[in-house]
């Protein structure tokens, strides 16, 4: 079991004198990283990275429920272009970040979505991944382990702290929906755009015979109940990790309104940020 522990804003160093939380996981514990809560809106990632390290640099991306994972040397090089065109649009679409170099604050929002920290305890480096559940159905996670990996990481040696998210007990969506992310953990998974009724059928009967599956059955017909993390977290087996390589947060978004926002309970366009720093 991993712990999951509040700290103050101010606890990493920084000359920020705000009372407000944030959550840290030991797995993650060698990095500078939180899990924040909507105590912190709207502060955007630049005026919260002072509260996990003063001298890091911070980086987010235009988030649009893909698997696309950028540097932040393609940040950098798209708000140039963008300045030297005198456009409106300072953040590129993409999903995830993943570090080049230590001091890198990389952040992504979430508000019912998995907000995914990834770490390498031998090299330092870091990825942040926005994981819906349409980009769980891509595979937005490996994607970013797989790209560490180019750049030397070893899967022994990362380590992964999923965030606080909508709980599958409480996550209603259609059959659908739950076969096309759910069957990413089958090995016979199909792929094609679109999933008929007995696709679907088959698929969750598949599913459903995992341990600890990530769907259940609803009351409601042609609906059911998605563990989005929990796809996650056997999508990183699949990779190879362990269980102790991954901790998931013991907080549902849905069901906890005193730290967190929830898009599904109050239908609003706001967020809680996550971050790690690069070492």
């Amino acid at each position: 079991m991993h712990t999951w522990t509040w700290k103050k804003a101010g606890d990493a160093g920084s000359a920020q004198t705000s009372q407000r939380a944030y959550l840290t996981c030991d797995l993650l514990a060698p990095w500078n990283h939180g899990f924040f809560t909507h105590a912190w809106w709207p502060s955007p990632p630049a005026e919260i990275t002072p509260d996990l390290d003063p001298s890091a640099t911070a980086y987010r991306v235009k988030q649009v429920h893909g698997n696309c994972v950028l540097t932040p040397t393609a940040v950098d090089h798209y708000q140039q272009q963008r300045q030297q065109q005198d456009e409106q649009f300072p953040f590129p679409n993409a999903d995830g970040l993943m570090s080049e170099k230590a001091g890198q604050a990389l952040w992504v929002a979430s508000a019912d979505c998995t907000p995914a920290l990834i770490a390498d305890v031998k090299t330092g480096a870091v990825s942040a991944v926005h994981a819906g559940w349409r980009g769980t159905a891509q595979q937005i996670i490996p994607v970013a382990i797989r790209q560490m990996q180019q750049q030397g990481s070893q899967i022994q040696d990362i380590r992964v702290a999923l965030g606080p998210a909508i709980d599958g007990e409480v996550y209603q969506v259609s059959t659908t929906v739950a076969a096309q992310v759910s069957q990413t953990v089958l090995s016979n998974r199909l792929v094609q755009d679109s999933l008929t009724d007995t696709d679907v059928d088959h698929i969750l009967i598949q599913v459903q015979a995992i341990r600890n599956p990530p769907v259940l059955e609803d009351n409601q017909e042609g609906r059911a109940r998605l563990d989005v993390r929990r796809v996650n977290q056997l999508q990183l087996e699949s990779l190879g990790m362990t269980e102790g390589q991954v901790a998931i947060a013991p907080y549902c978004t849905f069901q906890t309104p005193e730290h967190f926002f929830s898009y599904r309970r109050e239908r609003l366009k706001k967020v809680q940020w996550s971050g790690i720093v690069s070492r």
